[in-house]
């Protein structure tokens, strides 16, 4: 090619670079990567947001490792809302995350479901036959060493003398979503999941309440990421607001605090 050519070329280039410049700014949007049990409450409180600020929401849902490691790979989330702390200690240990921005948004329980025909037996103890009661079936529940809600959920079964004897009957799920998905489909007859999963589930009921004592409190925090755009800091901020905890309480969470 020749070097007249070349600079043509070139200036064609940059004029079309140039060009796309306000589109790009015009369609940002803040990109939210959030734990999968946040979905029902997130989904409505998102909605408003947008109607509200006119500034675009697109949330991904999964297990908080999973998103935590997409984080660190270099994934362009805004805003990182994980179902414990310890992932988001992952990510502020990698300076991935504003630590300024940091804040604790919610909390949860866990219970115990299982469906219609299931009977209830309150807050579990050491004396539950968990066992007998899946009556040969499997207890469903996120990954227990990966994901947050199966980490409670491993732990609290620990402490009450429970995992021993359940452990090789264990259907280990990718999120708590999927999880809440095999008893609500009959494909498990029990599981294990958080407190605002049940309530957002019709097809389930809740069997019993794992002491909160059992396991660490759960705690969601929230933050934004390094390579935040700038809409970020508003939705953080909306996600605190009254309005937004609101429909988390209505979605079966609690405040930070509050189990």
């Amino acid at each position: 090619m020749q070097p007249g050519a070349c600079r043509h070329l070139f200036a064609m280039l940059s004029i079309c670079a140039l060009a796309l410049v306000p589109i790009r700014a015009a369609a940002e949007e803040t990109l939210v990567f959030a734990a999968a049990s946040l979905k029902t409450a997130l989904d409505e409180i998102a909605t408003d947001f947008e109607e509200q600020s006119g500034q675009d929401v697109t949330i991904s849902y999964a297990a908080s490792s999973v998103l935590a490691r997409q984080i660190q790979l270099g994934a362009p989330a805004d805003v990182f809302i994980s179902a414990n702390v310890e992932w988001m200690d992952y990510l502020e240990d990698h300076d991935r995350i504003e630590a300024d921005s940091r804040i604790d948004l919610l909390g949860n329980g866990l219970v115990l479901i299982g469906g219609s025909g299931q009977s209830e037996t309150g807050e579990l103890s050491a004396d539950y036959d968990l066992q007998s009661e899946l009556k040969g079936g499997y207890l469903a529940m996120a990954l227990v060493d990966a994901v947050p809600a199966g980490i409670y959920g491993k732990t609290a079964l620990q402490n009450l003398g429970l995992w021993d004897g359940v452990q090789g009957k264990v259907a280990q799920a990718d999120n708590v979503r999927a999880a809440l998905a095999l008893v609500a489909t009959g494909a498990s007859p029990l599981g294990i999941v958080y407190r605002s999963d049940a309530q957002a589930e019709e097809q389930v009921r809740v069997v019993g309440t794992i002491p909160s004592g059992s396991h660490a409190p759960i705690i969601y925090p929230a933050a934004m990421t390094k390579s935040a755009a700038q809409g970020a800091r508003d939705f953080l901020s909306y996600l605190q607001s009254e309005e937004a905890q609101a429909i988390f309480l209505e979605q079966g969470f609690s405040l930070p605090g509050a189990q």
